[in-house]
Parts: C-alpha cells; structure tokens; sequence
C-alpha cells in the first residue's frame, strides 16, 4: 500500500511539474498501459527522442510502438 502511494504522490508531482504523462508513468504502468490495449510480450521499453518505444505483439504480429507525450500509443511502420 505504501509503494501505491508514494508512485501516486511521484506522478501528480511530475504532472504539477509539467512534464508529460508518458513519462510520468513507471515501466509496470506503461507495460499496463500497453497490454490494456490489446498488446502483449512487452519488451525493450525506450525512452527516445520522439516518446516512449516499445516492443510488442498483437494479433500475433510483432510490432514496434511509440507512446508519444499525451500517453498514445501508436504503432511505428
């Protein structure tokens, strides 16, 4: 419960300070994120220049995903 609470009080600090959600997020909640979404065997999670990458699968298809500043998560082709 106390590790719940203190990523709470780390993420609305980060989001008070103005930095963007994708990056407010921990790893496991980014992973989260992403398998809500329909992906799944997440893996080489990136921070780059252009957002967040990951690796993924979906719909047994291997696929390379960017989760931008606003939190979207959008497949690189």
């Amino acid at each position: 419960m106390r590790k719940s609470t203190i990523h709470r009080a780390a993420l609305f600090v980060a989001l008070a300070a103005g930095l963007s959600p994708a990056h407010a997020l921990t790893q496991e909640e980014l992973v989260a994120k992403i398998q809500a979404a329909g992906y799944s065997q997440v893996k080489d999670v990136k921070s780059t220049a252009e957002g967040t990458t990951a690796k993924a699968v979906k719909d047994g298809k291997p696929v390379t995903l960017i989760i931008d500043s606003s939190g979207q998560i959008k497949e690189r082709y």
